[in-house]
C-alpha cells in the first residue's frame, strides 16, 4: 500500500502545527492506541500524545517544525526535521533542535508508532543557563 498521502498529511500537520487545532488533527492522524517516544516521553494512546503537544505549547513560544527530508518504504517512514521555537523562560533568542522521526502506519493509514531521535544534551541542555555550562564542560572533558 502506498502511504504517500498519509505521510504528506503528517508533514503538513507538523509544518503548520497550531495550538487551537492540535487535538482535532492528532485524532485524525494518530491511531487511538498509538505509541509515542522521544527523549523525555514514552506514552501509549492518543490522549497522552495530545498531552505532550499541549505541554509543548505551554513551554515554548512560536513552535514550528520544518521537515527537511522524508523516506517512505511500505508502512514505515523516516523524517528529518528542525524544530524552531523561542523559550518562554531563559533566553528569548530563536532556538533550533535538529532531529529525526521514525513512523509506522497501521492498515488504515493512521500513525501507530512515532519515535523521535534527537540529542537532548547538545540540542537543549547546552542552551540552558546554569546546566548548559556544566554540559559544555562535561562534553569538553569527555573529548580530552
Amino acid at each position: 500500500m502506498n502511504r504517500a498521502p498519509e505521510l504528506a498529511r503528517l508533514v503538513r500537520f507538523y509544518e503548520n502545527i497550531e495550538r487551537a487545532s492540535v487535538r482535532a488533527q492528532l485524532t485524525q492522524i494518530y491511531a487511538p492506541g498509538a505509541r509515542f517516544k522521544d527523549p523525555f516521553n514514552e506514552v501509549c494512546g492518543i490522549e497522552p500524545i495530545i498531552g505532550i503537544f499541549v505541554h509543548m505549547f505551554a513551554q515554548v513560544e512560536q513552535p514550528r517544525f520544518v521537515v527537511t527530508s522524508t523516506v517512505l518504504q511500505g508502512d514505515e517512514a523516516f523524517l528529518t526535521w528542525e524544530f524552531l521555537f523561542r523559550m518562554k523562560r531563559f533566553s528569548k533568542a530563536p532556538q533550533c533542535i535538529r532531529g529525526a522521526t521514525r513512523i509506522r502506519f497501521n492498515a488504515g493509514g493512521a500513525v501507530m508508532m512515532h519515535r523521535d531521535y534527537w540529542d537532548a544534551a547538545e540540542e537543549l541542555y547546552e542552551k540552558l543557563p546554569l546546566i548548559g555550562s556544566v554540559m559544555r564542560w562535561l562534553k569538553r572533558a569527555a573529548n580530552n
